[in-house]
Order: C-alpha cells, then sequence, then structure tokens
C-alpha cells in the first residue's frame, strides 16, 4: 500500500509539474486539472500443443496483466502535457506488453512486474496545426501506438497534423523507437513518416509513406465506408528492404519485396452480425507491418499474416446477441504460406483455427469474454500442431 501511495504521488507531482507557471501550484489545485484515464486487463490462458511427437506436447497455463494510466494536464489554452504509464510489461521491460514473465502458473510463483512510463509528451494545439513533441505512442499504420491487451510501439520526437482543405496532411520524424521489440528489424531505428488522411462522401480515405533508416521504405493506401448496415474496408502495404544485407540478417534471404492486399466486409443487423476477411501477400515476402495488429496485417486469435510469405488467409465469422449485454460469435481462419527463410524444401506451412466466444458486457467500462476452439498447423513434418486452446478475460476501462 505505501508503494502505491508512493507512486501515485510520484505521477501526480510530474504531471503538476509540467505548468507554464515558475511559481508552484498546491497539490489540491493541479490534481484538479488532471484528466486520467486507463485500463485494467486480467487474461489467463490455456494452450494445449499437441504435436505429432510426444516429445514435443506441452500445456501451457498462464496469468497475463496489463495495467495503463494516461494523465493528460492543460498547461495553457494551447498546450497539455501528457504521462502514460504501464504496469505489466513485456518481454524486455520497454515493449508495454502483457506481464508474462514468471506468471506462468506451472513453472512459476507470482511476481511483481515493474511500472514503465511509456509517453512523457506535450502537444501544442494551434488554428494551424496540432504538434505532438516528445515521448509518444507510434500512430502509423504500420504501429499500435496504444493497446490496451497488446505491445505498443513508441518513439521520441516530432509528430505534426496540418488541415489543408478537405485533407490532413500528419508528418512525424523520431530520432528513438523500441522497434527493434519487433525480432525483425536491424540498422537504425529513426523513421520519418509522412500521411495524407481525408473523406470523399462517406469513403474514408488514407495514404501514407514511411522510411526506417538504413533499413526499409513503405508505403500504404486504404479505404473505409460504412454505409446502412454494411462496413468495408480495402488496403494495400508495399514494404522494401533496403539492401539484401539487411535482408539476410533478418531472416529473408536475400528477397527484399513484400507486399499486402486487405479486405474486409461486415454487417450487422438487429441482434445479427457477420464478416468476411482475406489477406494477400506476396511471394517474395509478407513482412508488411512492425505489429501484427497493425492496419498493415491481418490477425485472428491464433493466426496472423505478418512476415509470411505467399500467404493466402481467409477469415470468417458470426455473432448474436442472445441478450442484452451478451452476444455468442463462431469464428474460423485459415492460412497457407511458405517460410521466409531460404530453405531446400521451402514446403507450404497451413494454419487452421476455429473457435466460440461468449461476450458479456457488464457495463460500458467492463467486458468480459470466454474464448475456446481447436488450432491446427500442419507442416509436413513432426512439429505438426493439433490443439485445443481456452481463455479468459476482463477489461475495465476507465
Amino acid at each position: 500500500m505505501k508503494n502505491t501511495i508512493k507512486m501515485s504521488l510520484v505521477a501526480a507531482v510530474a504531471v503538476a509539474g509540467l505548468t507554464s507557471n515558475v511559481a508552484a501550484k498546491p497539490l489540491e489545485e493541479a490534481i484538479k486539472n488532471v484528466d486520467v484515464s486507463g485500463s485494467v486487463v486480467y487474461r489467463y490462458n490455456d494452450y494445449n500443443n499437441d504435436a505429432a511427437s510426444a516429445a514435443l506436447n506441452t500445456s501451457d497455463t498462464e496469468n497475463n496483466y496489463k495495467i495503463a494510466a494516461s494523465l493528460k494536464s492543460k498547461v495553457n489554452d494551447y498546450v497539455t502535457a501528457t504521462v502514460r504509464v504501464v504496469t505489466g510489461v513485456g518481454i524486455d521491460d520497454s515493449d508495454a506488453d502483457f506481464a508474462a514473465d514468471g506468471l506462468k502458473t506451472d513453472t512459476g510463483a507470482d511476481a511483481n512486474p515493474t511500472l514503465q512510463v511509456s509517453q512523457a509528451n506535450f502537444t501544442v494545439k494551434t488554428d494551424y496545426a496540432t504538434v505532438i513533441a516528445g515521448k509518444q505512442g507510434l500512430t502509423t499504420p504500420w504501429t499500435v501506438a496504444i493497446d490496451s491487451d497488446g505491445n505498443e510501439q513508441t518513439g521520441t520526437g516530432l509528430l505534426a497534423l496540418v488541415p489543408a482543405g478537405p485533407v490532413t496532411v500528419a508528418a512525424a520524424y523520431f530520432n528513438q523507437t523500441n522497434l527493434n521489440n519487433t525480432g525483425l528489424l536491424a540498422g537504425n531505428e529513426n523513421i520519418a513518416t509522412v500521411g495524407v488522411l481525408g473523406t470523399v462522401g462517406p469513403v474514408a480515405l488514407d495514404a501514407w509513406y514511411l522510411d526506417m533508416d538504413d533499413t526499409f521504405d513503405s508505403y500504404t493506401v486504404g479505404a473505409k465506408a460504412t454505409i446502412d448496415m454494411i462496413t468495408a474496408e480495402l488496403r494495400y502495404a508495399s514494404l522494401s528492404v533496403d539492401n539484401s544485407t539487411i535482408s539476410n540478417a533478418i531472416g529473408h534471404g536475400l528477397e527484399e519485396d513484400n507486399s499486402i492486399i486487405i479486405a474486409k466486409v461486415g454487417a450487422k443487423m438487429d441482434a445479427f452480425s457477420a464478416y468476411l476477411q482475406y489477406a494477400m501477400t506476396d511471394k517474395d515476402g509478407g513482412l508488411t507491418a512492425l505489429d501484427s495488429d497493425a492496419n498493415t496485417a491481418l490477425t485472428g486469435w491464433n493466426l496472423n499474416t505478418h512476415d509470411k510469405r505467399d500467404a493466402d488467409y481467409l477469415k470468417v465469422g458470426a455473432g448474436m446477441d442472445v441478450m442484452s449485454g451478451l452476444n455468442v460469435s463462431l469464428n474460423y481462419g485459415n492460412i497457407e504460406y511458405k517460410e521466409n527463410a531460404n530453405t531446400i524444401l521451402d514446403q507450404k506451412i497451413e494454419e487452421e483455427e476455429l473457435y466460440t466466444q461468449i461476450t458479456h458486457k457488464m457495463g460500458k467500462n467492463l467486458v468480459t469474454y470466454v474464448r475456446y476452439g481447436m488450432y491446427e498447423k500442419d507442416t509436413g513434418v513432426l512439429e505438426n500442431n493439433d490443439d485445443l486452446r481456452g481463455r479468459l478475460q476482463v477489461e475495465y476501462k476507465f
């Protein structure tokens, strides 16, 4: 309890210090000027890995949680200060993911993950532009800036949003990022990006370009529209690795070209809903995102297109509200692709999942779901999977 109280005071004092006045303000007055939002998520996974070889059979049960809080303080009429803290960090304490290390129920005792500052920035808003300076989430189609139940990509730099007639122009440069946590990149992590966003009737359009120094450059275009009960989305992304040395170092052989086409259609009518999604990656490579949950990739539960070449991925599902706040859905996914690394066999791999999910909204801020189903992976060798998997998740947002 002492540590909790201490941390709360530290956060409040930190935000209170972000003020335009030289003179210190009383703590009570500073706290009144702070907007707090965030989330608390608990997740339990029960994964069974039933392989063709008995020696590879495993059972993995794991507790996960992630707690995040964003504090925004209005400094004056133009400037807002933001601090975001996360507890439940991932592999190397810098990707703001679920707490995982030491929380496996079958191998370790309960652990206390550390607290990290994932954002600390100032937003300057005028009639001509909005500029965010400092440590912030990377808001691009290739990355996930904020995620209540997953990892986040962050960087330190400048982001500017400039209205220009019917469109908004976004431009950013970051001299430091945490993108090395993707495990797919080598070289300098400085990135620059520019995007144009606008609407034509019911259609929202965007076009973006991103460059990572001495590593890769990428562009994407997308369109999304909602008409009555139908929502449709189409996106194309292309990523080119700068040279074959980097390409080989990250395990893609000498191939440097990657691309993806993503198409999504969803429908909602009364108590019924359904969706159909499809993605296809280039025969040379499917590295088109820096996070499998980003807009330039397609992901399911156990399946995703991230870094999979010559892939065909189909997702379908349907759901029904059986009563107020209670939804039951059935979801299916199938993906076929080839391994990116150069291999003699160059074999085709197939993954498949079928699961049901029961979602209960206990209030506008509290959502619980239970998910259970099967996952199969066919590689043509002994490590084939034929698994039953389950998950319980509780999420509260404030």
